[in-house]
C-alpha cells in the first residue's frame, strides 16, 4: 500500500534522462508521479500533459518528477522525443518505488501512482491513474486546496 496523506516524505535521489544525479526537494510543493514503461501510449499521454501544464506548475511554484524503472538512456530518448521539460528518475531497482511504498507489477514495473508532497510531507495520493487529464487534475487540485496560487 502506497504512502498515505500525513506520511512523511522519503528523501529520494536519482540519475535524471540527462545522467545528472537529482535529489528531489520536499521544502517546495512536489508532485513525484510513477509510471511503468517510457514511450508507451498511456505514459507518454501522462508525460506530455504534464510537460503541457509545466508554464502553470513552475507559475504555482510546484515542481514536477516522473519515475520509471527505465534506464537513463529511455529516459533520455522518450524526453527528446516528446519534449518532456522536467526531470524523469531512472529507477531500475525500484528503490524509489520501494520508498514510497508503489506497487509493482509482475513484469516489475510500477504501478500508476502519483504523490503530492507538501512542507516534506504527503499531502495527496492518486491511485489507478488515468493519464488523460491528469496532470490537470493535481494541479486542480492545489490550486482548489489553497496550497498553491497561479501568480
Amino acid at each position: 500500500m502506497p504512502l498515505e496523506p500525513g506520511d512523511p516524505a522519503p528523501q529520494v535521489s536519482a540519475p535524471n534522462q540527462d545522467g545528472a544525479e537529482i535529489t528531489v526537494p520536499f521544502d517546495e510543493p512536489t508532485v513525484v508521479y510513477f509510471y511503468p514503461a517510457d514511450d508507451t501510449p498511456g505514459c507518454t499521454t501522462e508525460a506530455t500533459e504534464f510537460t503541457k501544464e509545466q508554464g502553470a506548475y513552475r507559475e504555482a511554484g510546484v515542481s514536477v518528477y516522473g519515475v520509471s524503472v527505465d534506464d537513463v538512456d529511455s529516459h533520455a530518448a522518450f524526453a527528446e522525443q516528446h519534449g518532456i521539460e522536467f526531470d524523469l528518475l531512472a529507477d531500475p531497482d525500484g528503490e524509489i518505488a520501494g520508498a514510497f511504498d508503489v506497487d509493482r507489477r509482475a513484469s516489475g514495473e510500477t504501478e500508476r501512482t502519483t504523490f503530492v508532497v507538501v512542507d516534506g510531507e504527503v499531502y495527496a495520493v492518486y491511485t489507478d491513474v488515468k493519464p488523460n487529464g491528469h496532470a490537470r487534475e493535481v494541479l486542480g487540485t492545489l490550486l482548489d486546496d489553497g496550497v498553491v496560487d497561479l501568480e
